[in-house]
């Protein structure tokens, strides 16, 4: 029976960023769909300017995920993305360009989150600018997001929104304090997996999907 993981997620979030293997390990097994959720925790009212205080607090949790899970956080990042105040801590860009992506080619979603992710985390690139993640989804080959990522229309506008709305109720439901949040839905019933052990313990947490 297949079983449905519900990822809810924000491109912004080192965390998720971290998650990265093991979600790719979730999509490679046969009886689960992975359904990516962006919360829009960091945009809109979420988002924020950065500062040199909060820009050091990243840092410092960067460094614990990179040591927990391996996931590289470069200087350049740190140096030309943390560094540039006159950047804006706001996941809106690249939460719709991943809509972009899963309305054009939804089975290339990850890997567009992956790419994202590194642009930002290893290559040190603003991914708050549209310019950079049209090149990005170029680069990969997605060209038709990246031409509705550069002229947004209603439908995208709107299957953002939708996204957003629908991992925000699964949160509300469930009461899940931030991101990443994991839902297994199988046989219409839904319930919150635990997410620590992604960190602690991947292999326990693909277990666990698997065995539901």
């Amino acid at each position: 029976m297949t079983k449905t993981l519900h990822y809810l997620f924000d491109p912004l979030c080192g965390w998720c960023y971290g998650a990265g293997a093991t979600m790719a390990e979730i999509a490679a097994l046969p009886d689960v769909s992975l359904r990516l959720l962006p919360s829009g925790l960091f945009s809109d009212a979420g988002a924020r300017p950065m500062t040199a205080d909060f820009a050091d607090y990243a840092w410092n949790n960067d460094q614990r995920i990179e040591r927990l899970t391996g996931q590289r956080f470069t200087e350049k990042y740190q140096r030309e993305v943390l560094g540039d105040i006159a950047q804006m801590f706001d996941s809106g860009p690249a939460t719709l360009a991943l809509t972009a992506v899963a309305l054009t080619a939804p089975e290339r979603e990850l890997q567009a989150l992956e790419a994202v992710q590194q642009a930002r985390y290893v290559h040190g690139l603003d991914i708050t600018q549209p310019r950079v993640l049209a090149d990005t989804l170029t680069q990969l080959g997605l060209g038709a997001a990246a031409d509705r990522l550069a002229r947004p229309d209603a439908a995208l506008l709107d299957a953002h929104r939708a996204r957003i709305a629908q991992a925000q109720a699964l949160s509300e439901r469930f009461g899940a304090r931030g991101v990443p949040a994991f839902v297994l839905e199988q046989a219409g019933r839904q319930q919150l997996l635990h997410s620590a052990s992604v960190f602690s313990n991947p292999q326990a947490f693909l277990a666990q999907v698997a065995s539901a």
